[in-house]
């Protein structure tokens, strides 16, 4: 190529991305959104924070909306809203449709499974099969399991009692939710919590998807090579999501194999009567539904979420309950009422009735924020208006829980852990409930949220009624969110918080 054509090249190169900048900025639809003029022109701005400063903007983001307000434009093609009072019309039920966003969701990296379903009727199918395995009716057919392996965990915080070895509460939690997902899952509890050290296979793949999950949405071609590679190459890029593969592949062979040698006798306590990939392998779902790719993106799906959303919000609650035992002990006093003893049990519905546990749940769902990162949907068919602003259809459109349960406006002191705020607002008519989004909302709403809330009463009361334990190398600093990886990420990457039971209550 001589130096003409190379020159010519590169001014027609020039020219176009110079009219696409101006069109972005002046003459695109969302030009009249409030924003950066470096956000409308470009998704490098977008790029540098969250890929080559690791999840850092969401905080970009939060300073935009202190400077432009309520509603700005985040890139070329994408607003976020950070009004409470329009989440509902953002993420909305079953009476209008909303898609995902086909852009955004290769960052989850599981392209076949439920999550990562784009259009609305797609979506409500594949939902529907499962619809009635996470109803509150059915999860509370699973409270027998539940209960018993939280009563597994209470006898392993007496072992640490007596050994007075130090804990990572993170994990202790991780193992119990992941028995009662693989559980519900598989037919079988994999009893995670009689593992010495808290076996990890499933929060190991939750580390390798978070860990890439910004450069899966801006290199989708790339994280799709990946999947194509062999289990020993993939093994070397993604260890912790392999070794979850090849433990669904063995769990789902023994527990099938169990059932098929226990057919005709009673399940036992650690098998369940129905499990959800029977029902996704069902002779009446279409082929194309069950493929091989399909049902592990899935199942990553499932035990994933299963385990560290619920994990993570007992672990949060667990730090500031030991960082403030003026919080703890006016739990466990009201507990006392329907727990005369440290070792009763008590029903998930009996427990909801009690106000300052409410609180604790509610505070620490908030505080765990459940997914920090901007879920976006989009409206197929019709535009949508915010105050003075028109949201053509087909624009990706958000609302971070971050920023939705750190705003000052509907949760005063936001920072604060205070179960207390919920009984003041509901003395004043205010349903502070509809602020908690950990599990969004709408027809996409997390199918796991009842599950979620019986373990986290179950376990809380359970925890909190029998024993004390003092913080082991763990600050607020250690716990604060300071880098949006999909979850909220610390200086020490997922939380962590390390204590040591030092004593358990005798009345």
């Amino acid at each position: 190529m001589d130096s003409y054509t190379l020159c010519l090249l590169l001014t027609i190169i020039g020219g176009y991305f110079s009219l696409r900048t101006i069109y972005r900025i002046y003459f695109h639809p969302l030009s009249k959104i409030p924003g950066p003029k470096l956000t409308a022109a470009s998704h490098l701005y977008e790029f540098y924070y969250d890929v080559v400063k690791g999840g850092k903007f969401i905080f970009q983001i939060e300073k935009m909306h202190e400077k432009y307000g309520p509603i700005v434009r985040i890139n070329p093609r994408e607003i976020h809203i950070n009004d409470p009072t329009f989440y509902d019309d953002i993420y909305a039920g079953s009476t209008v449709k909303r898609d995902k966003d086909p852009h955004f969701v290769p960052v989850y990296g599981v392209p076949n499974s439920m999550l990562s379903t784009i259009g609305h009727e797609h979506h409500r199918f594949r939902r529907n099969i499962l619809n009635n395995f996470f109803s509150k009716r059915s999860v509370l057919e699973l409270a027998p399991l539940v209960e018993e392996r939280v009563q597994k965990l209470m006898s392993r915080f007496e072992e640490f009692y007596k050994t007075q070895q130090v804990v990572r509460m993170d994990d202790a939690y991780a193992a119990l939710t992941s028995d009662v997902i693989t559980a519900y899952s598989y037919g079988k509890s994999w009893r995670f919590l009689e593992d010495n050290g808290f076996r990890s296979d499933i929060r190991d793949a939750v580390v390798d998807i978070t860990s890439a999950i910004h450069f899966s949405r801006f290199f989708p071609l790339v994280m799709s090579a990946v999947r194509a590679l062999p289990l020993w190459a993939l093994m070397v890029l993604q260890p912790g999501k392999t070794s979850l593969l090849k433990f669904q592949a063995d769990v789902y062979q023994e527990s099938t194999n169990g059932q098929k040698g226990a057919s005709s006798e009673k399940k036992t306590e650690n098998q369940v009567r129905r499990n959800i990939f029977e029902k996704l392998t069902d002779p009446t779902i279409p082929p194309k539904e069950k493929t091989l790719p399909r049902l592990q993106d899935e199942a990553v799906v499932l035990l994933a979420a299963g385990t560290e959303t619920t994990g993570r919000a007992l672990t949060i609650g667990t730090f500031y309950m030991t960082a403030y035992p003026e919080i703890r002990e006016r739990l466990r006093q009201e507990l006392r009422g329907v727990m005369p003893t440290p070792a009763s049990t008590v029903s998930w519905t009996e427990l909801e009735k009690l106000p300052y546990l409410n609180g604790v749940v509610y505070e620490s769902l908030r505080l765990a924020y459940g997914l920090t990162m901007r879920l976006p949907r989009v409206s197929p068919d019709e535009p949508l208006r915010y105050q003075d602003y028109i949201i053509p259809a087909m624009t990706p459109m958000s609302s971070s829980s971050y920023l939705i349960h750190r705003n000052e406006t509907i949760f005063p002191n936001a920072a604060t852990f205070d179960p207390e705020r919920w009984a003041r607002a509901n003395e004043e008519g205010k349903h502070l409930t509809r602020y908690i989004t950990s599990f969004t909302r709408g027809t996409r709403v997390c199918l796991g949220m009842n599950l979620a809330y019986m373990e986290l009463y179950l376990t809380i009361a359970s925890f909190v009624r029998r024993f004390d334990i003092d913080l082991h190398d763990t600050t607020f600093e250690d716990i604060r969110v300071t880098h949006d990886m999909g979850v909220g990420f610390t200086r020490r990457g997922d939380v962590k918080v390390y204590g040591k039971v030092s004593r358990v209550v005798e009345y």
